[in-house]
């Protein structure tokens, strides 16, 4: 799985062009993965002002708060699940996503755990 983190806003401060180039540089890459068949699936997420937290309270029960409240500029924006034959192939794609290419943010490449244990 190819975790995307970056900077929330940064697509609203890029002229129209830019956001155009940008979606089109993940529009090539989402088509060679179809058509390769490396493409399982993914999202994009909301903006993170649109999160809930739940976490354990202090005392029991759980607590829910607004945001991800995380001390980072970057922030969990999407994923790609893609089946790949190595992780340095995973590690290849991601390398080309334009968040990464244009150092807007980066891709954390994780393997997915099998659903009967701990094995990937």
């Amino acid at each position: 799985m190819l975790l995307i983190w970056n900077r929330p806003g940064f697509v609203e401060e890029l002229s129209e062009d830019e956001r155009n180039a940008i979606f089109g540089e993940v529009d090539v890459i989402m088509k060679e993965l179809t058509e390769s068949g490396e493409l399982v699936g993914g999202e994009a997420l909301a903006h993170p002002a649109q999160t809930r937290t739940v976490r354990p309270a202090a005392g029991g029960g759980t607590e829910i708060t607004d945001g991800p409240f995380v001390e980072s500029k970057e922030q969990f924006a999407g994923y790609l699940t893609v089946d790949c034959e190595t992780p340095e192939r995973a590690a290849e794609i991601a390398a080309r996503w334009p968040d990464v290419a244009h150092g807007v943010g980066v891709l954390e490449v994780r393997p997915v755990m099998e659903q009967a244990g701990t094995e990937m």
